[in-house]
């Protein structure tokens, strides 16, 4: 056993780390960097017998998949670059092109259809999901309406009540749902209700309205669920897991036989059984069963860990941000990409019913890869625009990776003004974001924070505190 004194030491030391300016940065790059990698691995493992078999190839999944990773670095590497102004000037004609893009997709001849569903739009090199796209987008425009909406409210000293909240996001909201829905594709459709939830949570919407809003989008799904024949057949499979195991619970059961073969520490990579025919999809929806067969109990437990992490920086950088529109974008970000996962490894495990929807940045599937790490990217993005970051890299406290990447600094977020002149109520803006020419800071003003306590301290309206994370280490790092 270690002595205390050693843990305490390390403990401190991952304290301070964590203290520093661009810590934020480095976990959202870090964790998007080891998840990508892993899902490669395993691709590579769960595809290549398939592959070998449709085409004589055992990389023929695993290039596709490695092409959209490229294309999604390169995207993480502009979202990086994008100021904040003109991303928000370009949210809703983004959003307007990828609901546009859900309309012709529904269109014989342009739309493929796949296993009954029209969702893919050939390019020739590559073929897009809209469905993928519409939920950046959404996340995007959403968080930047809001946050104009009470902005301009509270400038004109007009509360506004709900319907700036509500509309028009919810009529939106919908009306993806719907393109989704006639697809047909209930598992995005899910995703796009976590967004819409997401960000009617962290908007401000009041919390009896939000549960009442709640409840009808499970009533409807559960309808959608019970309304197609392969849907309800998912929904019959998960309330009778021993009912037709060569049949509609073949999937599931075969899933669970492979994370049980794993045991602790897993059979070795590449040495996964269920691949080879036995479980449908291995390299997509179920690849979290390949992950439980070959790396064990501990690989999945790395996979959960990275996901636990990727919630607290989210809300970590959510909580520190100045800007609305960062703090209710992270948030809902974070929400959407953690619940995915979430209901993908629930349903891999048996505590949900199959429901497709793809694990983050681990399951095969090109759209989803690149625009997750587009995601990814503007979180990146908002993390650099933290208070303390901001000051840093000003004050020329670049960092390697900021350096070898050649980013600009970040914009100092100024606050709109009332008419009186004074900030709006509910922005917080440091008191002094940058050091002034030739002047360093030497102490700096102490301050109650109420931290991440709950998620509504993330809310985008609620004043919480003065943003002086660093106040417990003097300096810089």
């Amino acid at each position: 056993m270690r002595p205390r004194g050693t843990r305490q030491v390390q403990a401190g030391r991952f304290g301070a780390w964590l203290a520093r300016p661009l810590a934020s940065f480095h976990l959202v790059l870090t964790i998007a960097t080891l998840l990508t990698v892993l899902g490669l691995v395993m691709v590579l493992s769960a595809s290549s017998v398939e592959s070998y078999a449709d085409g004589g190839s055992a990389y023929a999944l695993f290039v596709q998949q490695a092409m959209y990773a490229v294309i999604g670095a390169v995207l993480f590497y502009l979202a990086l670059r994008i100021p904040l102004r003109w991303l928000r000037q370009v949210s809703f004609p983004l959003f307007a092109v990828s609901v546009l893009l859900l309309v012709l997709v529904l269109i014989p001849g342009v739309g493929s259809t796949v296993n009954g569903a029209r969702r893919w739009i050939d390019l020739g090199l590559f073929s897009i999901q809209p469905s993928e796209v519409v939920k950046v987008t959404f996340v995007v425009w959403g968080a930047h309406l809001l946050v104009s909406r009470r902005a301009a409210a509270r400038a004109a000293n007009d509360p506004g009540g709900l319907k700036n909240i509500l509309v028009p996001l919810v009529p939106a909201g919908l009306l993806v749902c719907l393109l989704i829905v006639l697809q047909p594709n209930l598992s995005t459709t899910i995703a796009m209700g976590i967004v819409l939830l997401a960000l009617l949570w962290f908007g401000g919407l009041p919390l009896r309205l939000f549960l009442a809003i709640l409840t009808s989008g499970a009533v409807a799904a559960l309808v959608l669920a019970l309304s197609a024949g392969y849907r309800s057949d998912r929904m019959r499979a998960f309330f009778n897991p021993g009912d037709d195991p060569q049949g509609i619970n073949y999937q599931a059961r075969q899933a669970l036989y492979s994370l049980a073969d794993g045991g602790l520490w897993g059979r070795g990579l590449g040495q996964s059984r269920a691949k080879w025919s036995y479980l449908p999809n291995s390299h997509n929806d179920f690849i979290f069963a390949i992950i439980g067969e070959e790396l064990g109990f501990l690989g999945c437990a790395l996979v959960l860990g990275l996901f636990a992490l990727f919630v607290y920086t989210g809300l970590r950088i959510a909580a520190r941000s100045v800007d609305p529109f960062l703090r209710l974008l992270t948030a809902t970000a974070t929400t959407w990409i953690t619940g995915q996962a979430l209901i993908n490894i629930g349903y891999v495990v048996g505590l949900l019913p199959v429901t497709g929807l793809q694990l983050p940045l681990v399951s095969a599937g090109g759209s989803s890869l690149a625009l997750t790490l587009l995601m990814f990217g503007i979180i990146a993005n908002a993390a650099r625009h933290e208070p303390e970051a901001v000051a840093a890299l000003h004050a020329g406290q670049d960092g390697r990776v900021s350096r070898l990447l050649r980013l600009p600094k970040p914009e100092i977020y100024h606050p709109p003004r009332s008419r009186s002149g004074t900030p709006a109520a509910g922005d917080r803006s440091p008191a002094r974001a940058t050091p002034r020419d030739g002047d360093r800071p030497r102490t700096r003003t102490r301050a109650n924070s109420r931290g991440t306590d709950t998620l509504r301290a993330t809310r985008a309206w609620e004043p919480s505190y003065s943003v002086t994370h660093g106040r417990e280490r003097g300096k810089y790092r």
